[in-house]
């Protein structure tokens, strides 16, 4: 069967609006507070401009506001989104409500889409996903996971540690993954619920010191201590929590990359700009050999990166769980998306390191990806895994 991976006119059309409304409106406002939101009022001016410019929510069905497009679709708007680290806010893109309402589209029940998806899709509140927990709970090893929910007359009991909860501080309510089957170490056996902000027993930590910033919310530690929640905040089905979780991980791994794709060819756009202009050594910048080869190999990691997104992409609008296909692209893009900020700062010299620029905030930005939603080293452990399963299934049939 063959692949397409062309956007169609539609989409062509909402990218290109999306690429003005980030250069004329976003990114002004971005340079002037240097890459971090600084308020609320900053965060609704933003989304009240991408309504007025028709590219709000590009990601959510049109039955909730959306323009409905499927992961070759986002590609292409994401990437131009991402040109600017307000972008994925302003669009309602950003992490983790993206990734949260995709899941709730698919598998909350009516009353919960209408009391959760419908607001978050609208902008009108945010959210957060708490699964990550102090170390020795889940994080890279989803099977460590500790925090359990208990059965209780009406519904749940939720005990529990989170940390690194990106988005917890203001969020409405909090997609919460805990035990409800065997021990730590078991395979299988979590459950979602979902907990409104304020149910007692949620307490909001503190925020997280970090590289990062841009990531509305903080990255914050979350505690539940006999927080009850009804048999009505089950998303999903009970001890199947991981199989939903699938149906968030890989999407949302594909949506950072192409956001954060989109920084890079903001950081190559600026470098190009910067050696072109610069003149040392009696020549531009731009014609000397080793500026050609920083700037050449941004290109090559830009152009690699967006065809693995797109190759992921197209598995999973199939239908398939595209978890090697995913695993390969998370894993270049968040290391090529480095080497390119990488290289353009080190192509504009202290312009680049200094904060007269942002290419400094990219940096810090861009390189936590490579921890974020599955280190590079837990997914090449994945990749070869699946590589030498293949082999020996098939040595096994022949």
């Amino acid at each position: 069967m063959g692949q397409e991976l062309a956007a169609g006119p539609e989409v062509v059309a909402l990218a290109e609006r999306t690429a003005a409304f980030i250069r004329e409106v976003v990114v002004p406002i971005e340079e002037a507070n240097g890459g971090v939101v600084p308020s609320d009022a900053v965060y609704r001016e933003l989304q009240q401009a991408a309504k007025a410019a028709g590219v709000f929510a590009p990601h959510v069905s049109k039955e909730y506001g959306g323009h409905g497009l499927d992961m070759r679709g986002r590609a292409v708007v994401f990437e131009e989104a991402g040109y600017s680290l307000f972008g994925p806010l302003a669009l309602n893109i950003a992490a983790p409500d993206e990734g949260n309402m995709h899941m709730l589209e698919l598998i909350a029940t009516e009353e919960q889409k209408q009391r959760y998806l419908a607001p978050l899709a609208a902008g009108d509140i945010r959210s957060c996903f708490a699964m990550t927990e102090p170390a020795p709970g889940a994080g890279s090893d989803p099977d460590a996971l500790r925090t359990r929910a208990t059965r209780v007359d009406g519904g749940w009991r939720i005990d529990g540690e989170k940390w690194f909860i990106t988005g917890a501080d203001g969020a409405a309510f909090a997609i919460v993954m805990a035990r409800t089957a065997g021990e730590p170490g078991d395979r299988g056996g979590a459950t979602m619920f979902l907990v409104d902000a304020g149910t007692p027993g949620m307490t909001i930590g503190r925020h997280i010191p970090t590289l990062d910033e841009s990531l509305y919310g903080g990255h914050l530690e979350v505690s539940f201590d006999t927080c009850v929640v009804p048999d009505s905040a089950v998303l999903g089905e009970v001890d199947q929590g991981y199989r939903y979780a699938q149906v968030r991980l890989g999407p949302a791994r594909m949506t950072h990359c192409m956001r954060w794709l989109g920084i890079a060819r903001r950081a190559q756009d600026i470098a190009v700009a910067r050696t072109a202009e610069r003149r040392l050594f009696g020549s531009r910048l731009a014609d000397l050999g080793m500026a050609q080869q920083m700037l050449a190999d941004n290109e090559i990691d830009i152009a690699a990166t967006r065809g693995l997104i797109l190759q992921a992409c197209w598995e999973l609008d199939q239908g398939g769980h595209a978890g090697q296909a995913v695993s390969i692209a998370k894993v270049f893009s968040a290391e090529a998306i480095y080497r390119v900020v990488d290289r353009s700062l080190q192509l504009c010299g202290a312009l680049g390191v200094s904060g007269d620029i942002l290419l400094g905030r990219f940096l810090r930005e861009v390189r936590p990806f490579r921890i974020y939603d599955g280190s590079s080293e837990t997914h090449r452990w994945s990749i070869a895994k699946r590589v030498v399963g293949r082999h020996v299934k098939n040595q096994a049939q022949s």
